[in-house]
Order: C-alpha cells, then sequence, then structure tokens
C-alpha cells in the first residue's frame, strides 16, 4: 500500500461508519538534536516515527483518532474510531458545522533545501558546536552552551472532497549562548537569539550563521553586562531590535489573532484573546506603520509550507493593515462560524494529534526607516534587543518584557551598554506609539511555540524589523 492508499482507506471507513466529512493524514518525521557545553557534547538526540490521524465530522462535533501503523486495516479502524467519537461528542442536536470551501487539489510540495541536514556527518556538527562553545568559554564564558534541531517532515493527506496533497518539509536551525555569573546575579548573551535561528531550509541556514565567529563577542558582553548600570526606570522613547520584536509580535498579536482563541474554543497555555470579532475591520490595533501579514509561502520561515493540514493552499493575507485589525489565523470550521472566506492556519505538531489553529509567519511588513535614523531622532531614550523573558496575561493585552542587554541613547547617539533591560505595555496603546520602523526585516524562526491540551509545539516564523516607541514605561523590575 502507498500512503495515499493508507489515508484513503482511513477516509473511506470513517464515511462509512456514518461521518459527513472525514480527512487523514499519514505523517512521518525525523529529527535530530545536539547540544554541547563548554566545548564537549553533552547529549544526542535521535528520532522516528510514523502513524496516520484520521479526523470525522458528525454534525457540530469532531472525532479524532490516531495509530502508529501504516496497514489498511489499522486505517480503517482509526476512521471508524473517529467517527464513533464524533458521535459520541454529539450531545445536544443542532445544525451542523459549515466548513469554509477549498478546491480540491491533487498536488505536491517540498520546502527548499541545498545541503540535506540529516546527511551532514555527526562528527562535522559537533565540531560546530564544541568549537564554538570552546571558545566562548575561554572568552570568558562561566556556561558556553549551543545546540542544533533538524526536523524532516513527510505527509501525505487525503480527504473526503478529494484532496490529495504530499508534502516534504526540511527545517534546521542552531545557536549558541554565553552564561556569566557574578555576585548574586547572572547575566546572558545568544546568538542569534535566545534559542537560536530557524527555517525551512537545510544545513546552509546553519553554516551561514557561523556560530563560531560570534562566541567570543557574546561571552566578552555577558561579561561586561555583570558591571553595567541597571536600566533606568521610567517613560522614554524605546527601540526594539528585531529579535525582540519577533517575540513581540507573537505574544501580542498572533496568538490574539488566532480565531479560535477568539471564539473562546481555546484557552490552553495561552489563554484567550481580547478582541472581539464584531470589531473585525473597525478596531485600531496600532498605529499607520503597523502592517501585520500572515505568509506561509514566504521562502525559507519556519512557518512556511505549501499546504496547511486541512488542504488549504498557502496564501499571504493581511492581520492588520494601516493599524486597523483585519484578519485571523483560522480554520476551515472557525472561519466559516465567523463568516470569513479564508482558513489556511491548522497544522498539528506530529500524525497523533488533533490539526489546531496555529500561526504560520506572522510578521511585521517593512517601514520606512532605519536603525540609524531612528536612533539619531531619538533625544533621550534605550535601545534593547535579545529576548531574556516574556509575561503577558490571558487576554494577550498587558504585557512585561525583558531583553538580554541595552543602550542609553543621549542625543541621537548609542551610549551606555545597561543590564536588565524591561519594559511594560498594553497592547493597542503600545503598537499605537511606534512612531518610526525600519525597513531591514529579518523572518525570525520559533521553534517552540505551545498551544492547546494535550500540549502541541509548533514552529512559527515572525518577519521584525526594528522599530521605535514613545512614552514606554522601562526598567521596571519585578
Amino acid at each position: 500500500m502507498t500512503h495515499f492508499d493508507v489515508a484513503t482507506a482511513a477516509v473511506e471507513a470513517a464515511l462509512a461508519a456514518g461521518a459527513r466529512y472525514a480527512d487523514a493524514r499519514v505523517m512521518h518525521r525525523r529529527s535530530e538534536s545536539m547540544t554541547a557545553r563548554n566545548g564537549e557534547i553533552e547529549e544526542l538526540s535521535q528520532d522516528e516515527d510514523a502513524g496516520v490521524g484520521v479526523r470525522a465530522l458528525i454534525g457540530s462535533s469532531w472525532g479524532f483518532f490516531a495509530v502508529p501503523d501504516l496497514g489498511r486495516d489499522a486505517a480503517r479502524q482509526a476512521g471508524e474510531r473517529a467517527t464513533a467519537i464524533a458521535r459520541a461528542s454529539v450531545r445536544v442536536p443542532g445544525p451542523p458545522v459549515d466548513l469554509v470551501e477549498v478546491e480540491a487539489r491533487t498536488d505536491s510540495w517540498a520546502s527548499a533545501c541545498e545541503v540535506d541536514p540529516l546527511g551532514v556527518a555527526l562528527s562535522t556538527k559537533g565540531d560546530l558546536l564544541t568549537g564554538a562553545t570552546a571558545e566562548s568559554h575561554k572568552a570568558g564564558a562561566d556556561i558556553a552552551e549551543g545546540l542544533y534541531q533538524i526536523w524532516d517532515t513527510r505527509k501525505w493527506f487525503v480527504s473526503s472532497q478529494g484532496h490529495r496533497i504530499d508534502q516534504h518539509i526540511r527545517e534546521s536551525g542552531a545557536g549558541i549562548s554565553a552564561t556569566v555569573i557574578g555576585d548574586g546575579e547572572t547575566q546572558r548573551r545568544s546568538y542569534p537569539s535566545y534559542r537560536g535561528q530557524y527555517g525551512t531550509r537545510g544545513w546552509e541556514l546553519v553554516d551561514e550563521l557561523d556560530l563560531q565567529a560570534h562566541a567570543a563577542r557574546i561571552a566578552e558582553e555577558a561579561r561586561a553586562l555583570l558591571s553595567a548600570p541597571h536600566c533606568p526606570a521610567g517613560e522614554t522613547t524605546l527601540i526594539l531590535g528585531s529579535e525582540q520584536m519577533a517575540l513581540q509580535i507573537h505574544e501580542s498579536v498572533g496568538h490574539a489573532i488566532e480565531l479560535d482563541r477568539i471564539l473562546g474554543w481555546e484557552a490552553a497555555f495561552a489563554g484567550t484573546s481580547w478582541l472581539e470579532l464584531s470589531k473585525l475591520n473597525q478596531l485600531r490595533y496600532g498605529s499607520e506603520l503597523m502592517n501585520i501579514t500572515i505568509d506561509p509561502t514566504i521562502p525559507g520561515a519556519l512557518g512556511s509550507f505549501g499546504y496547511d493540514d486541512e488542504g488549504t493552499p498557502a496564501e499571504r493575507r493581511f492581520a492588520v493593515r494601516d493599524g486597523i485589525w483585519v484578519g485571523t489565523l483560522a480554520g476551515r470550521d472557525s472561519a466559516a462560524v465567523a463568516g470569513l472566506d479564508y482558513a489556511g492556519s491548522v497544522r498539528a505538531d506530529g500524525w497523533a494529534r488533533l490539526p489546531m489553529v496555529r500561526m504560520t509567519n506572522v510578521g511585521l511588513a517593512p517601514g520606512p526607516h532605519t536603525l540609524e535614523e531612528m536612533i539619531a531622532a531619538t533625544d533621550d531614550g534605550v535601545l534593547m534587543d535579545f529576548n531574556r523573558s516574556w509575561s503577558i496575561d490571558d487576554k494577550r493585552l498587558n504585557f512585561q518584557f525583558g531583553c538580554e542587554i541595552g543602550w542609553e541613547i543621549k542625543n541621537g547617539k548609542l551610549g551606555r551598554m545597561l543590564r536588565n533591560p524591561t519594559y511594560t505595555g498594553i497592547g493597542p496603546r503600545f503598537w499605537g506609539s511606534m512612531d518610526m520602523l525600519s525597513s531591514d526585516v529579518t523572518a525570525w524562526g520559533t521553534p517552540n511555540c505551545g498551544k492547546g491540551q494535550p500540549g502541541q509545539i509548533g514552529h512559527t516564523g515572525h518577519p521584525a524589523a526594528a522599530a521605535r516607541f514613545t512614552n514606554v514605561r522601562v526598567g521596571v523590575r519585578g
């Protein structure tokens, strides 16, 4: 049997058991990761699994069942069990849930990959991490750490509406960090971000990071932070670098525009949302410089794909346009309930998990300025970058974030390094104060977005650029 045959058998069994709609995903995933500390390999992890997950819809209720068996009989039993669960979930008869129309397609899609990451010798990968962490340790880091992560995922999707889609997605990434221990505190610097950089690319992405070239610098900066003055407290002009902006977008926009949270269907891990569907296309989310896109078509970004896990083709849309909230991350069912015409944002982190609304590449479109222009235009302020901590309420509205490093800005020039920089704000008020935005965008990858019960880990992308905000409270100490 082919993988498509397995998925087809599952769907046919679900329909025969009474489902009015069914789909099935066969998935095969291989993953690999390695960590190193102070020039020594700490851990190597390699994993491989495969299985089929089936969704069945009866009335307004979904059923889901998955098995780690790609035989025809197991697939059919999975389809029958998914339908039985859907039927058992129907408590009160009511109108059936509609699904947004999607053209049924037969297609194949693969992410670009120049160097197969799983084909690179383990010795080469190990030498990269041990070399970089040894260099950082030598330069003054008490704890120098490095890691890489690789995922190779194949999917075969079949639906009762005629979809027949296979995808091959390869993802890679790596990073290093340097931690120094002082009198009653620690300081940490990371490269290229606090968890590394990731994308739907091959090992060429890791090569381009050139970890060892930055190993000594981050150790030296971490040690310098121990004696740097604290970030002053008060209201001031704040410039955020692009790495911290990625986290700002993820937490205060990405989760807030997930339609299942807005509808009250989902609250696990990250709460619900302050947004109300009745205010779509009317609510001012931020200044006119704020243009947030939902774009899974970006080549190489971590939230990119050809089709989501409902067979909806990837398409670029706006979530916020000229500061006005205009779009959501949605599934075919939630979009239909909300009266929207497009979904395209449903994924699962494996064959054994029910697909749910997830971020794709949620990012900030570029602005007209440069970082240098922002600094030059600031008489008194603070530049912060590289996330260290985050806290946001369960409506995704009030937040407090900490960064690894900051710099004082005086009379249009960067001044002293600042330690433990923090800032706080309320979503629309904060975004409304954005008055300058850089044109230099980096698509940061976040491979650790948690959501759902049972928990799922999503891979998301966040194109982001440095931006300036006015009258922001900084230097908050919890």
